[in-house]
């Protein structure tokens, strides 16, 4: 069924759905760098840490990294359930890389190491992405260097990509998270959206729906980007909110005043 709001504003698909192909993504000139840095690491054998604020962009950049990387050599292996004690998080990577769960922690962990192994013998590249890296558990995240360890720490077979929200630096910097930190030689972070990449977002969002137009008026897109303080995932919301309100009151230009009111009643909802 076809919301009411884009018939009246002419567009043909909800604009800031997440839905998105990954070679369709946006990313902003801001952000290239944090991907040409993923896949620099990458290309080293290397392993990396990516930091950023929630809604920054740190899955969207994933996606692009994914898009990207060329097949033949590399295999992605993507975890977003960080909250899982070390037996169970060894369980998990095991299902997402198609192998037999084992039943002890022991055997979980060598059968892991075993398919890198095997995947090496074979001139792939295994790349772990663990997201939400900052929920890891202690003993996880203590237990992380040893699966980088092969072959008397000779060779690099596995690149961990671990992200999450910067307090994941700060655990990583803890003494006990040493010998992980020292292995991630890659530290990056991704900033949030500049006023000028809110507004290239909002327009190239609105295109691929439709909307050739300029669609928000100029302060409203300064207000949009104040209110959201660089959050995609913030701007996404607030946006479409606005889109509706826009058609509700029957205008064809998102203006400041609506832009207001919609931030309003989501701060009154938030503060619930």
């Amino acid at each position: 069924m076809t919301a009411p709001y884009l018939a009246a504003l002419g567009l043909r698909e909800p604009p800031f759905s997440k839905e998105i192909p990954d070679a369709e993504l946006w990313l902003p000139a801001s952000k290239q760098p944090v991907v040409d840095g993923l896949l620099d690491a990458l290309d080293e054998r290397a392993s990396v840490v990516l930091v950023g604020e929630p809604g920054v962009g740190k899955t969207c950049v994933l996606r692009a990294l994914r898009h990207r990387i060329p097949a033949a050599g590399f295999r992605l292996t993507y975890c977003h359930n960080a909250t899982l004690g070390r037996r169970d998080f060894y369980r998990q990577l095991c299902v997402a890389l198609g192998l037999s769960p084992a039943a002890t922690a022991g055997s979980l962990f060598y059968a892991v190491s075993r398919h890198v192994e095997e995947r090496a013998e074979e001139r792939i590249h295994p790349v772990f992405l663990l997201d939400e890296a900052h929920l890891l558990h202690q003993d996880t995240l203590e237990h992380l260097h040893i699966l980088l360890n092969y072959h008397w720490d000779s060779r690099a077979l596995l690149s961990l990509v671990l992200v999450g929200l910067p307090e994941l630096r700060d655990r990583l910097a803890l003494r006990r998270n040493r010998s992980l930190h020292s292995r991630l030689h890659h530290r990056l972070e991704i900033a949030p959206l500049t006023p000028d990449d809110t507004a290239e977002y909002l327009r190239l969002r609105l295109r691929r729906a439709g909307c050739d137009r300029e669609l928000f008026a100029s302060d409203a897109t300064a207000l949009l980007h104040e209110a959201t303080a660089g959050s995609m995932r913030d701007l996404d919301r607030l946006a479409a909110a606005a889109l509706r309100e826009t058609a509700r009151r029957k205008r064809k230009l998102v203006e400041r005043d609506t832009v207001a009111r919609v931030i309003e009643e989501d701060t009154r909802e938030r503060d619930r």
